[in-house]
């Protein structure tokens, strides 16, 4: 008996040893010397201080910010340890009295604006955590940005285009506006001030 015991002693200790130590710390080595910046979490630092993630969508209500995709998380909007979809489907009173409530709001902040409401102003993502917007979202709230700042228009949808980034390779995903990024430029850039 043994015989049996000790080697697979041995053999759950070393695998223990393989697979929960060495294989994460090599595996956290290589991301930290080839994707600093990711494998940090992907934060926006200015001036010393952490401001955000790229990856994590911001609660941004000002009218001179652009505003992301509504947050399916609680107690507080994009909070990520709380990630998770809204499971409502397209059918439940629910979710379309939540898209309707979001429209009434966003007509509310740009009263002038009658273009349609683009589908991702409205509705959470799966995660509850979209930290980017559909260019055609950005182009809906720029007048609404540009009126409050007290700038022209071109030069906020201009700043929009700089900010759009194409799909992964050209072919993986949508063109995307990231938030964040987008209001950090906003708040940074000489007159939009």
């Amino acid at each position: 008996m043994n015989n049996i015991i000790r080697p697979a002693l041995v053999l759950f200790a070393l695998l223990s040893a393989l697979t929960g130590l060495v294989y994460p710390l090599a595996v956290t080595g290589a991301a930290k010397a080839l994707f600093p910046l990711q494998a940090a979490g992907s934060l926006i630092v200015q001036n010393g201080t952490t401001v955000g993630s790229t990856l994590i969508g911001q609660n941004f209500s000002d009218p001179k910010h652009f505003w992301g995709r509504p947050s399916a998380t609680a107690p507080q909007p994009y909070n990520a340890s709380a990630s998770g979809g809204s499971n409502l489907g397209p059918l439940n009173p629910a979710l379309v009295d939540a898209v309707k409530a979001r429209v009434e709001a966003l007509r509310a902040a740009d009263p002038g604006n009658t273009a349609p409401v683009p589908v991702d102003l409205v509705t959470a993502s799966a995660s509850g955590l979209d930290p980017d917007i559909s260019p055609a979202a950005a182009r809906y709230q720029a007048a609404r940005v540009a009126r409050v700042r007290g700038v022209p228009v071109e030069q906020v949808n201009a700043l929009v285009a700089r900010h759009t980034q194409a799909p992964l390779w050209g072919l993986l995903g949508e063109p995307r506006v990231n938030v964040l990024a987008l209001n950090l430029a906003l708040d940074g850039s000489g007159p939009m001030r």
